[in-house]
């Protein structure tokens, strides 16, 4: 119960919807009771177990006084219009009284409806917000299904354990159950007919289901909407964090977030509608039993007695309050709070990748990049368990890149390069020895200032399912349309993308699937261009893609590279001749370093490796 304490919480901006479910399930409650009280007496009456009153009481305002007005009343009824007359009346009324009721039980079902989607959809945006800001260490060693379903699944059972949750509090705790048997035994005949009647309640019903099978196609495809942007998110992390696209992605998520909440409200307006209708209408089926059963109590071949035919009555009413509401909610709540268990533990997870309170803002790249001494685990030693430790990924890392320098990386696949790379850029910190920025160490300057001064080419192109405009002007909204043509330009991806259907405004489908690779890489140097920084990391750039594509793909990085500074990491060699320095990475160190001629005459680990890539 812990977890749903908490889960309401994010119901305090939210609780005049609370305050309405209670009030109007107050409300229908007494319209309920009322009905039947409306019953009692009148029975009571037509039965002879109360003298017909003749005069109004005095005194009014007494349990005796209350009584005996209502019994006055029928009185004067049945002598107007006699006793089948007034039970018609009565009959009339207590349908009118159960519309009043029922209209109060939906107004509380959609305020309580439109409380527990919006506390959904405040968890649901803590959840995507809490991934964006959780480091790529823990995006590596998480699966996405997992998150995924945490944001789609486990919020669905959270919404309606929390639904349950309030109406078991605030509405009546324990329902009543059916018994259909004593029915048949006290009256088979009544039964027979309400048996018959009901049907007519099931078709008016399924054609309120008809309705809401439109309203539920949308809202799934809202959901599925809603899950595509998720996972676009989480396939593109290392982009976003490197463009800063954090609040832009936030955006997009806010825009299917909220229509999937105006989906989901309408949609279970809708459903919610279903219960009190049927309750309606089963309220007329009783009152046209009543009406019907008054026959047999009165007619002159009578076949029930008036206390019989009051505990079907009675009997009969406790079929609109369903037993099942009881157990339903607290199943619910036993399963929300393992969603709710999972939801807190991942909002508890902790940022590794932290800005201090007070770190500096840094506009600009004067002088140098250094890693000093540096060393890094992906997960730390525990203390206490010597077996789970991990092996430096890097070890004793010393490299200075001076402003407009490139330095290239090159070794075996898991010597380190692409960690030493992910270094740069803050996606993780170093487990010791410091990367320096112009002197200062990167845990003492602001985030997003040290992202934006990088522009990052990853092997595999992260483009996401929007215009080709869009995806270059990622993360540098209202950039001119000028802008984005240029720099499509240097990249050499302007005339392709000329040809397409729409130009700069063709949709590129999910992950850039419309494009090849060569395309799609193109497209993705286009955007570190626009964004014109100052520090360059290419991460294995050109290895996936064919002779052709490679060659536009190279000539785009020799004009982006000039004047950079650039941290270059790359398996075929040949394209990293033109570097100031190679560094040889092996298991972590830095075990050779030159220029290529130097490193090719010296005959070690890179002659080696260029041999073996026949290249001399």
């Amino acid at each position: 119960m812990r977890n749903f304490f908490r889960i309401l919480r994010y119901g305090k901006a939210y609780r005049r919807y609370a305050v309405l479910n209670v009030v109007f399930n107050l409300l229908a409650t007494v319209f309920h009771l009322a009905s039947l009280l409306l019953f009692i007496p009148f029975l009571r009456l037509l039965l002879g177990q109360v003298k017909p009153v003749h005069m109004r009481p005095a005194d009014l305002w007494t349990r005796e006084g209350l009584e005996g007005t209502f019994n006055w009343g029928l009185t004067q009824l049945i002598e107007h219009s006699g006793q089948m007359g007034a039970l018609l009346t009565i009959s009339i009324a207590v349908v009118v009284i159960f519309l009043i009721k029922n209209l109060f039980r939906y107004l509380a079902v959609v305020a309580i409806c439109s409380f527990r989607n919006y506390i959904v959809r405040d968890i649901r945006a803590a959840v995507y917000d809490k991934m964006l800001e959780l480091p790529l260490r823990y995006h590596s060693g998480e699966r996405k299904g997992d998150l995924l379903a945490l944001i789609t699944s486990d919020m669905h059972v959270i919404e309606y354990s929390v639904m349950y949750y309030i109406e078991m509090i605030f509405r009546e705790p324990v329902a009543i159950l059916l018994f259909l048997l004593s029915m048949i035994t006290i009256a088979p005949q009544l039964t027979l007919i309400a048996l018959l009647l009901l049907p007519v309640s099931g078709l008016l019903i399924g054609r309120i289901s008809k309705s809401l099978k439109r309203k539920s196609t949308r809202v799934q495809e809202k959901n599925a909407d809603l899950l595509a942007r998720v996972e676009e998110t989480l396939t593109g992390i290392r982009v976003i964090k490197a463009f800063n696209g954090e609040a832009d992605m936030s955006r997009r998520f806010a825009r299917e977030n909220e229509m999937l909440t105006r989906s989901s409200i309408a949609m279970l307006n809708r459903q919610d509608i279903a219960s009190p209708l049927s309750e309606t209408l089963g309220a007329a089926v009783m009152a046209t039993i009543a009406y019907l059963g008054g026959y047999y109590v009165l007619g002159p071949d009578a076949t029930l007695t008036g206390d019989s035919f009051l505990g079907f009555i009675i009997i009969f009413s406790q079929l609109l309050p369903p037993l099942k509401s009881f157990s339903q909610g607290y199943s619910a709540i036993v399963r929300g709070s393992a969603s709710g268990q999972r939801l807190f533990d991942l909002l508890a997870v902790e940022n590794t990748v932290k800005e201090k309170p007070g770190a500096k803002p840094i506009d600009g790249f004067h002088d140098r990049i250094e890693f000093r001494d540096v060393t890094f685990a992906y997960e730390a030693a525990p203390k206490d368990t010597a077996s789970r430790e991990r092996k430096a990924v890097l070890q004793d890392i010393r490299l200075t890149i001076p402003k407009g320098r490139s330095v290239a990386l090159v070794g075996t696949s898991g010597s380190g390069k692409t960690t030493m790379a992910g270094l740069l850029p803050r996606f993780f910190d170093v487990s010791d020895g410091q990367v320096l920025l112009d002197g200062v160490d990167l845990r003492d300057l602001r985030i997003n200032d040290i992202r934006a001064l990088m522009g990052i080419v990853t092997q595999d192109s992260i483009l996401f399912n929007d215009t080709v405009a869009n995806n270059i002007a990622f993360g540098a909204p209202g950039v001119a349309q000028a802008d984005i043509e240029r720099a499509a330009r240097i990249a050499n991806a302007h005339e392709f993308i000329a040809q397409l259907e729409d130009g700069y405004q063709t949709n590129i489908g999910d992950g850039g699937n419309r494009l090849s690779g060569g395309q799609k890489q193109r497209i993705s140097i286009a955007r570190a261009v626009l964004k014109n920084p100052p520090i360059l990391i290419l991460d294995e750039a050109t290895s996936a893609l064919d002779t052709e594509s490679e060659r536009l793909v190279q000539d785009a990085l020799y004009k982006m590279l000039e004047g950079r500074t650039s941290l270059v990491i790359a398996h075929r060699l040949s394209t990293i001749q033109h570097c100031d320095e190679i560094c040889v990475m092996q298991q972590g160190r830095i075990i050779e370093r030159g220029t290529h001629n130097e490193l090719y005459a010296a005959g070690g680990q890179y002659r080696r490796l260029c041999d073996m890539q026949a290249f001399a």
